[in-house]
């Protein structure tokens, strides 16, 4: 939202006031408050007719620092409430200091200066240490409130129910400055020029919105910002005054947190505090999973059918997925399987389990419910369903006919919703995708729980929903065994994994759409996610759908899923069964994947931990001295060792770029020295995936079928450009890390006890296949 018309005018229609001073400054018990009036105190007269700006800025935990801006104080503060430092507050203690230059509030690695000067507003943040003498600032005419419409008189905002207030800060922007984040976006991977809107909406991958938005960004000044309101945000990042960040929210408060590094891993370690860190999965999740696709026809037979086909095929599903019409049509989300279609559920779904085609189930559910079925009806009468304000159920026709919408605010409709999910469980059902969650209504509602604003229910209510049903798992298969596939998120869901990427079409740009959306949500906390290979929208052309598979394999969670077609191979190219063929390309990609489980299991306990990306891990975390790095937004890191770079043209050729150290293709063995881009032409059984110097990479048997197997047994451990202290995290049957191998001083290889049966030792590089210097060619 833009308060202003240029630097001199205000927006029409608009009231704009701003703190213009620095009145008062007193100590808190955990920081300041700075007393701010909206015009310059030169005489005492100059305090009445005024209105003021209290920003209070206090010591978090270390490393972090708040700041709030209130306008009335009196307003009610309604929920709900982002769910912070879950996993416990840091003790911090909030250290205040008296200059020259001003008063200094320090948390730790953090601190916060208000100038000295008279009749300024002038507030710094920089390191403690000196090293960064400013992260950013808030200077003059910064922070503001706004109305709209623009009242003629101060006596009209005696009734406020004509008028939207706002309040505003505007953080400084550094030269060369970059931003990025703000959850699931589609658009520049660099927010600097964007207005951005953080309202869940289910918009597809190709427009400003977004169906996780998640109020925090990263820039490439060592710092992140974190603004605590669960409902709408709106930013300017750099598009109001190009050297500022501009957020505002509707309300009498606004609140953020100012997040140190310097680094980024060290920004997103202190998010994960803040927000809360993702669990780990379970290993058969990693697997590959195949839909039914949305709107297409499907039955038992066709379920059967499209598994032994994987199997002839030579290619391993770790997860089968029945997408919505396992329920019957104007009946979801009733939780009955279509009986004419799945007669026996229970039966079927043990069947493929005994049979070696799948190791779990999936199965589609969303927190709408539609009328006609049996669910409506109890949920109706019991009161579990959202109200409008005059007592009538909240219902709509859009998606789904006279669909309600569980009302998660009431423990009595969560008891219930997680009924009928243990009635799935029962079936032998092991996940769930949790879709939609964003067009939540904000206009004549009435929620169970009276004290929560329903706009900032809004975007919320992702949260509310993705807990209820991962907590369900959780509670029946154990931790570490639950994990959702959810397409709606907003701060904090990131606790509930995974998320996939939405509604993509099948071309080159969506998917390249979705690696940009898949970077920017990593930067957010999430550890985990995926997207539709072959794009959901439309029927890829065997190329397009070749090319995601190689991508969407190096995802940390991978899935063929479409709408109203298929995306088992054979339907896509004529079942074309040669070496570059869809079958035999989607069979390579799996396996590489199920041979990199020792890899990415032993990577992902480390991404938990650190509130990092799996894959996709924007190169800038690894790499934040690279200037370039923080504009590559075509490729990505797979944890912190393996850097890959899909291909989005038919003719194979990519360009990407190599940060500076030694690089060797793990296809064809071939090194390269970085900085510096190249360019490559690769055949569908590959693209540029580039392991670090210094690495040891723990790979998997070749010839596993599936991704549950023991990750120490037969396993190849390759050296590249390994020197003394090199080292690698190994991990057991069960996922978890059980030790380390370790370059030695003579560059023998240290814990090689903890592996199992016949192991091989590589010492430049992994075993090359042949083939591959037949389709890969640098240009």
């Amino acid at each position: 939202m833009k308060f202003r018309d240029g630097m001199w005018m205000v927006a029409e229609g608009m009231k704009v006031e701003y703190a213009e001073e620095v009145y008062t400054v007193t100590q808190t018990e955990k920081g300041l408050s700075l007393l701010c009036p909206s015009k310059k105190v030169f005489r005492r007269g100059d305090t009445l007719n005024t209105s003021t700006l209290t920003v209070d800025i206090e010591a978090a935990s270390d490393g972090i620092i708040s700041v709030e801006t209130t306008h009335w104080a009196g307003a009610l503060d309604k929920g709900p409430h982002f769910d912070l430092y879950p996993h416990g507050r840091p003790s911090v203690e909030a250290k205040v200091t008296k200059g020259d230059k001003g008063t200094t509030l320090t948390s730790g690695t953090l601190s916060a200066t208000v100038s000295a000067d008279e009749h300024t507003f002038d507030v710094r943040f920089h390191s403690t240490d000196g090293s960064q003498q400013q992260l950013t600032a808030l200077l003059g005419r910064s922070v503001g409130l706004a109305y709209s419409p623009a009242p003629s008189n101060p006596l009209q905002t005696g009734d406020m129910r004509d008028f939207s207030h706002y309040v505003f800060t505007q953080t400084q922007l550094g030269v060369g400055e970059t931003v990025h984040g703000l959850g699931e976006r589609f658009g520049a991977f660099n927010k600097v020029g964007q207005s951005v809107a953080l309202w869940n909406a289910d918009g597809g991958t190709s427009s400003d919105q977004a169906y996780k938005n998640v109020p925090f960004w990263l820039s490439s000044r060592g710092y992140g910002v974190f603004v605590d309101h669960p409902g709408r945000v709106e930013l300017e990042v750099g598009s109001e005054r190009c050297t500022r960040v501009q957020t505002s929210v509707a309300g009498q408060r606004l609140k953020w947190y100012l997040i140190h590094g310097p680094a980024p891993r060290d920004v997103l370690r202190r998010l994960a505090a803040l927000t809360g860190r993702p669990p780990a999965v379970p290993p058969w999740s990693y697997g590959l999973w195949l839909s039914t696709s949305f709107t297409t026809s499907y039955d038992d037979a066709t379920v059967a059918s499209f598994l032994e086909g994987m199997r002839a095929r030579d290619v391993q599903v770790d997860v089968f997925h029945y997408d919505c019409f396992w329920m019957k049509a104007f009946a979801w989300t009733d939780f009955v399987f279509d009986s004419e279609r799945f007669p026996d559920p229970k039966a079927q779904i043990a069947r493929l389990k005994a049979s070696g085609l799948v190791k779990k189930v999936c199965v589609w559910i969303n927190p709408y419910i539609a009328q006609h079925g049996a669910a409506f009806r109890v949920a109706a009468e019991k009161g579990y369903l959202l109200k409008r304000k005059n007592g009538d159920v909240w219902q709509w026709d859009l998606w789904q006919a006279g669909m309600g919408l569980v009302d998660f605010t009431n423990p009595a409709a969560v008891e219930w919703y997680v009924g009928c999910l243990n009635g799935l469980f029962d079936q032998g059902v092991d996940a769930i995708k949790t879709d939609f969650g964003e067009r939540i209504p904000t206009r004549d509602v009435a929620w169970h729980d009276g004290a929560v604003d329903p706009h900032r229910m809004h975007n919320y209510y992702a949260f509310l929903y993705n807990r209820v049903v991962y907590e369900a798992l959780e509670a029946r298969y154990g931790a570490g065994e639950a994990v959702l596939f959810a397409r709606s998120a907003t701060a904090g869901t990131q606790r509930f994994p995974l998320v996939w990427g939405g509604d993509c079409e099948s071309t080159p740009e969506a998917m390249a759409e979705s690696v940009r959306g898949g970077l920017g949500l990593g930067l957010c906390g999430h550890a985990f996610w995926s997207n539709d290979i072959g794009g959901f929208e439309g029927s890829p052309a065997p190329w397009i759908y070749k090319r995601w598979v190689a991508f969407g394999l190096l995802c940390s969670h991978s899935r063929l899923h479409g709408s109203g077609s298929y995306r088992v191979p054979w339907t896509i190219d004529g079942d074309d069964r040669s070496d570059e063929g869809c079958s035999r390309t989607l069979a390579r990609w799996t396996a590489l994947k199920t041979r990199l489980m020792p890899y990415l299991l032993a990577q992902a306990e480390r991404a938990v931990e650190g509130g990092l990306p799996l894959s996709l891990r924007a190169v800038l975390v690894e790499f934040p001295g690279d200037p370039t790095a923080w504009y590559l937004d075509r490729q990505f890191m797979v944890g912190d060792r393996l850097l890959a770079a899909p291909v989005f043209d038919e003719s194979g050729e990519v360009e990407f770029y190599l940060p500076r150290g030694r690089w060797t293709s793990f296809f064809t063995g071939e090194a390269r020295d970085g900085p510096g881009w190249f360019r490559e032409r690769h055949g569908f059984g590959s693209l540029p995936l580039y392991v670090r110097e210094n690495t040891v990479l723990v790979l998997g048997k070749p010839g596993v079928r599936g991704v549950v197997y023991d990750y120490a047994e037969d396993v190849e451990v390759a050296l590249y450009e390994a020197k003394e202290g090199a080292s690698a995290e190994l991990v057991g049957s069960d996922g978890k890390i059980v030790g380390s191998l370790t370059v030695g001083a003579g560059g023998e290889l240290k814990g090689t006890e903890l592996l199992k049966g016949s192991w091989t030792k590589s010492e430049n590089g992994r075993k090359i296949e042949e083939s591959y210097s037949k389709t890969i060619s640098s240009l």
